[in-house]
């Protein structure tokens, strides 16, 4: 009967479809308890270069950022094509702030703020310090805001917090500052 030979490929199809569809947030191995993946944020390739999300949730010293990033909801822009540049602060600059200002800004209610000051650490575009990061040019983030570039005989800076270091990313470029950068206040 050709019903009964239909019935195990619906049965196959309705397994996979409750597969697919199983809800909620998956986390990569690779990256920190903090950033929960989902969308283009939870696609996992073992075998490609890191993108800009996976370089910071993978770094024990941002898992402040990794936190904001999640709290912010920003986890798919920093997972997509690209290019970006982003300025990433470690945990040390992120302490710098007055006391409280991280936990108060990790708030849902406070979860547009938090994007924006995330936004204010990335740029449209892929700068490398020698190359695009130019003394006296200014950057253009993706607040609309632009950022001074200073190039000194110790190394690069962008809005007066020095690169530490630089990292690859296969949708753009991750550069380490240890300042946070705070967007001007709106008027």
């Amino acid at each position: 009967m050709k019903t009964s030979n239909a019935f195990p490929l619906v049965l196959v199809i309705s397994m996979l479809i409750s597969a697919c569809s199983g809800g909620g947030s998956t986390e990569s191995a690779t990256q920190t308890e903090t950033v929960k993946t989902h969308g283009q944020a939870g696609v996992v390739d073992k075998n490609s270069q890191k993108n800009i999300l996976q370089i910071a949730a993978s770094s024990d010293a941002h898992t402040t950022l990794a936190a904001a990033c999640t709290a912010a909801e920003l986890l798919d822009v920093l997972s997509n094509a690209g290019p970006l540049t982003v300025f990433a602060p470690t945990n040390a600059a992120f302490d710098k702030l007055p006391a409280g200002t991280v936990e108060d800004l990790l708030k849902p209610e406070n979860k547009e703020t938090l994007a924006t000051i995330i936004k204010f650490h990335a740029a449209p575009g892929k700068y490398e310090v020698g190359k695009g990061l130019k003394n006296g040019s200014q950057l253009y983030m993706a607040t609309g805001h632009y950022l001074p570039v200073e190039v000194k005989d110790d190394g690069t800076y962008v809005n007066g917090a020095k690169i530490v270091g630089s990292v690859q990313a296969s949708n753009g470029i991750v550069h380490v500052v240890e300042d946070v950068f705070l967007p001007p206040a709106e008027e």
